[in-house]
This record gives structure tokens, sequence and C-alpha cells, in this order.
């Protein structure tokens, strides 16, 4: 079964996987291979690219769960009962869903097991029913809180230019909102650690950085990334409130530690309204690829829409990147011409420039 994002591709029997590689299937990236015995295809796993593949309850010959993880997969266990507590009444905390080494044992990593097997596949009462409890934890946590969001790509290493500008926008806005993200890695934890240390002198964000470097993603070891990301913790012990709203949907990226609390929930869907829809003081867009545009359009539609008083600014960091790489600021700016919104759509260069325009006085939150 292929997704409609074309790239999630679900195998549940053996007979399908090696029909997929009779025709070809090399690059096993955004498999999900659920309940498979692979215990007589070593020659097959060992020619295929497995660095983005989840392994649910397979069984392996002797060896080739170790050689797997070591090539970046995600082996977890089978779960067949709920491994969440769907009446829950507060937002996750990081230790909460890494409460185990390794991983694989975490609640984060058995939630996602249960979430792809085919109890949890069926168990769609439990998987609202937890959601449900998690809008409402999030409701009380943002009252009183103004949030600002900030979208961009997983794929900005630790380490790399673009980690740093995230984690230098999060801390600029952190000293006026929580800062507020998608939850996972790449710009998502960088933004996340900066609002988390905006508090903190700038040598601290710095020296946290520096250490962060050293395991730049959570490929092949989420739990080297985990480790790394608590010495970064220990550096702020005094942080500024953090939002990340991750999803089990998309359960093979972890979500990062330095958000102070996490709204985890199983329906993507869900999770990207409610995202869009908490961040009152604007969201801010660092470079990113097809999700990110989906996000700059889905906040963009609800502009377009909305009352004066409950536009929020939309801020795209980027000039030649929104404009020649991949040209989303000429349809938005097309699209507000003549709106409301108009105003609030601002295209900018720098970091320092997108937060200037955000961390500004907001408006009273509007009921959500």
């Amino acid at each position: 079964m292929r997704s409609r994002r074309g790239r999630v591709v679900t195998v549940t029997t053996l007979a399908e996987f090696d029909r997929r590689r009779a025709d070809g299937a090399r690059r096993l990236q955004g498999w999900r291979l659920i309940g498979v015995d692979l215990s007589e295809r070593s020659d097959a796993l060992s020619d295929c690219d497995v660095s983005r593949t989840t392994f649910v309850g397979c069984a392996f010959a002797p060896g080739d769960l170790d050689r797997l993880v070591a090539r970046g997969a995600l082996v977890l266990p089978a779960i067949g009962t709920p491994p969440v507590d769907p009446q829950r009444t507060e937002l996750y905390a990081g230790d909460e869903l890494y409460d185990a080494v390794p991983y694989a044992d975490s609640l984060d990593a058995r939630a996602y097991a249960w979430a792809q097997s085919r109890d949890g596949q069926a168990d769609t009462l439990a998987q609202a029913l937890h959601d449900e409890a998690v809008d409402r934890a999030l409701a009380a946590w943002i009252r009183e809180r103004s949030l600002v969001g900030v979208m961009g790509g997983h794929a900005a290493d630790r380490g790399t230019p673009a980690y740093a500008e995230a984690a230098r926008l999060g801390a600029a806005l952190g000293t006026a909102h929580a800062v507020a993200t998608g939850g996972g890695p790449g710009a998502m934890e960088a933004a996340n650690l900066g609002g988390r240390m905006a508090a903190a002198p700038p040598e601290a964000l710095t020296e946290a950085l520096g250490r962060l470097a050293a395991v730049p993603s959570f490929r092949p070891s989420i739990d080297a990334w985990v480790a790394t990301a608590r010495e970064a913790l220990a550096l702020c012990p005094d942080p500024r409130p953090s939002l990340g709203v991750p999803t089990w949907h998309y359960g093979h990226e972890p979500p990062n530690l330095f958000a102070t609390a996490i709204a985890k929930y199983f329906r993507n869907a869900l999770r990207e309204a409610i995202l869009l829809q908490v961040c009152d003081a604007g969201i801010v867009f660092l470079p990113g690829a097809g999700g990110t545009v989906q996000e700059i359009f889905q906040d963009a539609c609800e502009n377009y829409y909305a009352t004066e008083q409950t536009i929020a600014p939309m801020v795209l960091v980027g000039r030649s990147y929104w404009t020649e790489e991949l040209p989303a600021w000429p349809l938005l700016s097309a699209l507000a011409k003549g709106r409301p919104m108009e105003s609030h759509v601002h295209l900018v260069d720098t970091v320092e420039e997108a937060a200037a325009i955000v961390t500004q006085p907001v408006r009273p939150r509007a009921p959500r």
C-alpha cells in the first residue's frame, strides 16, 4: 500500500516483499514492514538501502537485526495493547517519551510500533481518545501563553549553518513568546533548543550547538542523538517554555528533547491543523521542502479568510530560496494582494529580521 504522499510503503507479507524486490526495489526508504518473517532473506536485506526503513514485529536471521540498525533502520518489537493512556491529562515530557534505553524499549518507540501494528491500526477509538485528551491538555498549556511557530526542514543536521540559524531564531523569538514547532529533528529541534535557552547567556547556546554537533543526526543511532541532547539540556537548568507538536504518523523521526512540553498525536492531519492554529503570534518559515511549502499555504488559507483582527504574521526567511529555488513567495504575495492579510506577509533575508517582525505585542487569542 502506498500513501498519498507517495513515499510510505507498508508491507505486511513476505510475498509482497518478494514481489517488490522482483520489481527492482532496492531503496527501501519510507518502507514500513510489519510482522514479516525475513529470517530467510538475509541476502535481500544486505542488498537494500534500509537507512530510512521501519521494521515492526519482524523476524530476522541471527545478526541481521544488529546489521540493519547499524545501517540506519528502525527495528521495533510488536506491541499488542496501547502503551499510552487514552485519558491522559497532561502533555508529554521528553523524559516520559524517552523512558528507556535502547530506544526500541522506550514509550515513544512502543507507541509507534503499536500504531503501525494490526492491533493499533484497528484500535482507532483508542487513538482518537488519546488525541482528544492531548488536545485538551494543549488547550490548558497554551492558556495565558503567546506562541510563535517555526517551520522548516527536518533535514538540517546539527553542526550545519542552517541548524545554527534556526537555533538563533528560536532564541530571539523565545524572549517574547513560547516557540512552537513540529517537534521533530532538524530545524524543529534547533528552534526548540533556541526557544528553551532564550533566557540563557548567548555563550551557553554556542556551547550547546558545539556539543550537539558531535552527533549530527538521529541516524544511525537515536540513542546517541538523545544522549548528546541530554548533555545540552544540562546547560540550561532554567528553560523558557517551548512546545513540540510531533506525530506518530511519522514515528520514524523521533521527537526532540528541547521542547519543554510535547503534544504528540497519532493523527497527523489533526496535529498539522492544531499546530498552525495555536501560533497566535505568527509563524516563521525557514527553508524547507514539500512539508514546509504545504504549511505555508495551509497558514495562508487560514489568513486569507480571517478577519483583520485575527490575522497573524507570516514571515518567509530566505529571499532567493523562496523566490527562485522554491518560488512560494510570488504565489503567496499574489494571493494576499488586496486582502487584509497583505500587510502581514513578509519576505526577509535573515532570522534577525524575522524575529524583529514577530516579537511585537500580539492581539488577544481568538477562541479555539
